[in-house]
């Protein structure tokens, strides 16, 4: 397969018309043009900043009432927001409500008000799953879980209405009906309810308590499991926007044609398709013999100088090629630094002591300057027009002290009008 890195399908044309106070075109002025956000997803979690985003809070002194890995540092945020436009905020119920009738609301609104008031789209996960469920599941009647997953589905997503719009719907549905790696409440459901089933009570609770919702069905099975699950969604007519794929790659990255071979086939639906978890590790690598990432834990797996040099290699090779791909609208890597790091893995992009890996430094060079339009300085033709190109997104748009917006999307291109005095 020939690796795909072609962009232009990523841009498009904006046309501003500058005009004085009374309409009049202004031919041969400078109009400045500057980029303020990309609609391509650039993700990673927001994990580590819901302390921080809670600083104020009375519970922010309570070390019961953080999550272990939420060890965000203003300096680390500042790291996270010069790249990244979409946040992953986590929803595991077990977590969110370990007490019944207590959920963790007030935080992650919090936490998620702090991101979109950056600029930050945010996305909940996950609204369904058989992992991190809460223990006061365990002995309730099928139709007494189903019940309680339905009002739990409605509540979240009415809570965090013009917060946090887009979820991972269900999560990991391939095996849920049979996982076996410790009781919970949600495995016994979906063997007796089956997977479709389990979707469309995801979808269905959703999209009715908000409507304008964008769901994803994820999962880690990538093999054709997935994809006749995903056939039989469509045949039966539920709802999905966009199929989530997780490509954790702790034991080697796989490489472009192996990951744009499997893009392609999930492609073939029509829907769009996000990366939902990836990872590259900065050290030595997970042994290959291991079937089930989460049967390697170790107390100790440093990042070291060739890992590094290796991770921003591959972390630049994986993104060119999947912004490269049509189908892909948003990568969300898995993690920003290597303290708390899931499995203990050295998968960050900074290091535990702040300091951004050569990784984070390729990522940040592709997003902000290749993949970036301005500040640049135009001049208007004899009509008062100026016209750009660029990658779709938000751009600013100045002439003296005038200023507006104008977003650039995937059809016919933008216009808009800038007055100045």
């Amino acid at each position: 397969m020939e690796t795909q890195h072609d962009t232009a399908h990523r841009t498009g044309e904006a046309l501003v018309t500058l005009t004085g106070a009374d309409g009049t075109p202004l031919a041969g002025a400078e109009v400045v043009v500057e980029q303020r956000h990309h609609a391509f997803g650039f993700g990673n979690i927001g994990f580590d900043f819901i302390g921080l985003a809670n600083g104020d809070a009375p519970e922010a002194n309570d070390p019961d009432a953080h999550d272990p890995d939420d060890v965000g540092t203003p300096e680390l945020a500042d790291l996270w927001l010069d790249v990244f436009n979409t946040a992953t905020l986590p929803f595991y119920w077990g977590r969110f409500e370990p007490e019944r009738g207590r959920p963790d609301t007030e935080r992650l609104q919090r936490t998620a008000a702090w991101f979109r008031d950056r600029g930050v789209a945010t996305k909940g996960h996950p609204l369904v799953w058989h992992t991190v469920q809460p223990d006061w599941l365990l002995g309730l009647d099928t139709d007494e879980v189903e019940r309680l997953q339905r009002e739990r589905i409605r509540r979240e997503v009415r809570d965090f209405t013009s917060l946090v719009d887009t979820w991972d719907a269900i999560n990991e549905v391939v095996i849920m009906p049979h996982f076996a790696n410790g009781d919970n409440g949600i495995t016994p459901l979906a063997l007796a309810r089956g997977r479709l089933a389990m979707i469309r009570m995801a979808v269905e609770e959703a999209r009715a308590t908000n409507p304008s919702v964008t769901l994803l069905l994820n999962d880690f099975d990538l093999s054709d499991a997935y994809e006749c699950l995903i056939e039989g969604v469509l045949e039966a007519g539920i709802g999905i926007d966009a199929i989530g794929l997780q490509t954790h790659m702790h034991q080697g990255y796989w490489g472009e044609d192996t990951m744009l071979a499997m893009v392609d086939r999930f492609a073939r639906y029509g829907l769009p398709l996000h990366l939902t978890e990836t990872s590259l590790v900065s050290g030595d690598l997970m042994p290959a013999h291991i079937v089930d990432l989460n049967d390697h834990r170790v107390d100790s797996w440093p990042s070291t100088p060739e890992g590094e040099a290796r991770q921003a290699d591959e972390l630049e090779r994986h993104y060119r090629s999947l912004v490269g791909h049509p189908a892909v609208e948003a990568i969300t890597y898995w993690g920003i630094t290597d303290r708390g790091a899931w499995l203990n893995a050295p998968i960050g992009l900074v290091r535990a002591d702040g300091t951004p890996k050569p990784a984070y430094d390729a990522l940040r060079r592709l997003v902000k300057d290749e993949w970036w339009t301005g500040p640049t300085t135009l001049r208007t033709d004899d009509s008062g027009r100026v016209r750009f190109r660029g990658f779709r997104g938000e751009f600013a748009v100045r002439a003296g002290s005038a200023e507006t917006t104008v977003a650039i999307g995937r059809d016919a291109p933008s216009e808009a009008r800038l007055t100045t005095d």
